[in-house]
């Protein structure tokens, strides 16, 4: 049994501060070390479970935060800028199980804490086939495409509950509640851990109860920007129709352009707003 795993971070265990998700901020350090540990507990329960096989994505920001030096040794990591597919870069037909670690809720969802969708203030609104979306429907619907069910998804009670509306009956572990957007009340870490290890184990134990998510085709991505600069920018790629002043849309039968797209979508995005100063 191949299973794969998608960490994001601002659902780890212990965290709620923005700087503890980016390098050189107050706590990141540690917040790497966090995020390591919650992917390890997903690991070790799949091995648990019989797992012959897990792969691990860092797929938060940079993608250089998770340890490889205390990651669990019968795991192999995938890390680095670059990657096609970005949040599921590594995921194929042939595994058995997808699991997503650390995941939080979609932009504008109340408690959830440091919640946003994709990016963290350029996107007010991601759209898939006019249904609002967030990064845990997005990926699940990746999974769906190649054939592969999501079995356990971790992060705070907003995206945990986000995950059972969007594909059922999921395994589910709440490592913490929010508040607001960046105040939350925390289980300590070797209790969120724990859970997660248990949990792991427990989905993969009944795998047979999971189907994959599909979403049925053509695709069509409606992302409502922040900017009418960055909608004007992004209307600019080949295939992207503008639809509205903040507005655009793509199409495709394949969604693996789906998740390339959003990567081109973030770096343009972004050097549009981080070069506006108190615009962007």
């Amino acid at each position: 049994m191949k299973v794969y795993v998608s960490v994001d971070m601002e659902g780890v265990s212990g965290l709620t501060d923005p700087e503890e998700m980016h390098a050189g901020g107050r706590g990141y350090e540690r917040g790497c070390e966090l995020m390591t540990a919650d992917a390890n507990a997903v690991v070790a329960g799949s091995f648990e479970a019989g797992a012959s096989a897990v792969i691990v994505n860092d797929a938060h920001g940079s993608t250089k935060n998770l340890r490889v030096d205390l990651l669990d040794a019968r795991a192999s990591l995938i890390r680095g800028p670059g990657k096609p597919m970005r949040m599921a870069q590594g995921l194929s037909a042939d595994f058995e199980a997808a699991c997503f670690a650390g995941y939080h809720a979609r932009a504008g969802v109340q408690h959830g804490v440091l919640n946003h969708t994709w990016m963290g203030k350029e996107i007010h609104n991601l759209y898939l086939n006019e249904e609002v979306c967030g990064e845990t429907r997005l990926v699940a619907g990746f999974a769906g495409f190649l054939g592969v069910p999501v079995a356990l998804v971790t992060g705070d009670e907003a995206v945990c509950e986000e995950a059972r509306d969007v594909l059922g009956d999921v395994e589910t572990v709440a490592v913490k509640k929010g508040i607001d957007r960046f105040a939350a009340e925390l289980l300590p870490p070797s209790v969120s851990q724990a859970l997660i290890r248990e949990a792991a184990a427990r989905a993969l134990n009944r795998l047979s109860d999971f189907r994959p998510y599909e979403v049925t085709p053509p695709f069509t991505l409606g992302v409502e920007w922040n900017s009418t600069a960055i909608a004007a920018a992004c209307a600019l790629i080949p295939g992207i129709r503008q639809v509205g002043p903040r507005h655009t849309e793509f199409t495709t039968d394949d969604y693996r352009d789906i998740m390339g797209l959003l990567g081109i979508f973030a770096m343009l995005a972004g050097q549009v707003a981080c070069g506006s100063g108190a615009y962007g």
